[in-house]
């Protein structure tokens, strides 16, 4: 188990690094006003842990101490995001497209919704 943990552990100090300096194309790069930073973290954090789960559906390159490293730690640090888009992945390749549909409406709007209560109650203080 502590095992487990610092794999996760040292994979989320790795990914949370790089987002922090991919991030910074935020304050160098503009687009539309678009945080570009942010979207391709998301977008390189997606590919990522399609390409990981691809390898590791069809061959034995990925043991399961490399996949805590690299899915869990480093996806996990890097972007949530990309964990979303996966499961989204898997429930389309399952068929599942009804739950597709409202667990992808429900991030979002919840999302949004809990972002915007979150900053009212931090004005009430």
């Amino acid at each position: 188990m502590l095992k487990n943990i610092l794999l996760v552990g040292f994979g989320g100090f790795a990914g949370s690094v790089a987002r922090y300096f991919v991030s910074k194309l935020n304050l160098s790069v503009e687009f539309y006003s678009i945080p570009v930073g942010t979207l391709t973290v998301n977008i390189v954090g997606s590919f990522i842990i399609g390409f990981l789960v691809g390898i590791a559906e069809k061959s034995m390159l990925m043991p399961q101490d490399l996949r805590l490293l690299l899915m869990v730690g480093f996806c996990g640090g890097f972007t949530t995001f990309s964990s979303f888009a996966n499961e989204n992945m898997m429930l389309m390749h399952n068929g599942q497209l009804p739950t597709l549909f409202l667990y992808t409406g429900l991030s979002i709007f919840l999302g949004f919704l809990a972002v915007y209560l979150g900053f009212v109650s931090s004005n009430l203080l």
